[in-house]
């Protein structure tokens, strides 16, 4: 046991109580300067530790940390989170659970972290993902299907997530094609899929999902501070992380079943309903550098947004972005 949970046991030991720096001092072995570093640390780790001059030191709250143990009681699936990797801190969940499928890892293998230190979007963009505020996770996924209808585990993926927060929170978040979850118009999820093939065939999928869960208003950096939102500041309240891993999880084995069983159409009809796309004045700026203006009118069979434009040209849109 190290230094700083020794350090965390003797502030849960005093409960509600101050424990004087005195006394941390001499059960630790090490001076009253080196007590308050490692207390720092513990906040920077997002414990809440009150400091008086007069009584010392009082935990006040611990963080929400997400633990495999915990996760698996509330799971009630098949193979979805069968498989958990909780982390610390990593450079991005995708690597980490792209590593873990080369090795063999089953359909539903979950890899979570409390931090991504150089977390990805789409198009290379970079993911803002504080520690211990949010669920930065990456899910294994084993589809038996052509490389063309991966856009579609996209959208299933979408649903998923969305379906999730809706239940959970009662917040009415919708998805922005083709990966976006919005709330009032601020983004609160993304989500990234990337797929290992061979000879056209699938190996397999890595879904990266992403959620602001319990951000504050002063947690987002300049640049965000305008786009972004999180299911507290939504909802007015702080959202048990674990409970929505969970939620998530149980969606995307449901969505999964459905889509194995049925196809896409079910899905596609989930995801329009659910969309904040559909039916709407879009531009679409798509990967080859075009720009289409027109209106959403649904999904074709692949996954792909179909605008019809102002002269009634029906055009789909295969990967890009997305302007309301």
């Amino acid at each position: 046991m190290n230094n700083h949970e020794r350090l965390l046991g003797i502030l849960e030991e005093g409960s509600s109580d101050y424990v004087s720096g005195e006394e941390i001092s001499r059960r630790l072995s090490v001076s009253r300067t080196a007590v308050w570093k490692q207390i720092n640390k513990l906040r920077e780790l997002g414990y809440n530790i009150d400091a008086s001059s007069r009584r010392g030191y009082r935990l006040i709250s611990q963080p929400d940390r997400l633990e495999a143990s915990k996760l698996a009681d509330m799971l009630n699936t098949q193979s979805f989170g069968q498989r958990i990797v909780v982390l610390d801190s990593t450079v991005s969940t995708q690597q980490d659970a792209m590593r873990l499928a080369e090795e063999g890892a089953p359909e539903g293998t979950l890899v979570l972290a409390e931090e991504q230190t150089a977390g990805r979007g789409r198009l290379g963009r970079k993911w803002y993902s504080p520690r211990g505020k949010g669920i930065w996770m990456s899910i294994v996924l084993r589809p038996a299907q052509p490389l063309a209808f991966t856009p579609q585990l996209t959208l299933l993926t979408g649903v998923a997530v969305c379906r999730a927060i809706r239940r959970l929170t009662g917040v009415e978040a919708g998805i922005k094609w083709p990966n976006d979850l919005l709330i009032h118009g601020r983004k609160v999820s993304g989500i990234l899929l990337e797929s290992a093939t061979e000879d056209q065939r699938v190996r397999y999928c890595i879904a990266g999902i992403g959620i602001d869960v319990n951000l504050n208003v002063e947690d987002y950096p300049e640049e965000l501070s305008h786009v972004g939102t999180s299911l507290k500041i939504e909802a007015g309240l702080e959202v048990d992380r674990t409970a929505l891993i969970a939620a998530v999880l149980e969606e995307m084995e449901l969505l999964s079943k459905l889509y194995a069983e049925q196809g896409f159409q079910p899905i596609a009809m989930l995801w329009e309903a659910l969309s904040v796309t559909m039916n709407r004045s879009v531009r679409a700026h798509t990967g080859q550098g075009i720009a289409v203006e027109g209106t959403a009118v649904g999904l074709d069979p692949s996954g792909a947004l179909v605008i019809e434009t102002n002269q009634g040209e029906r055009i789909q849109v295969i990967s890009g972005d997305i302007q309301l």
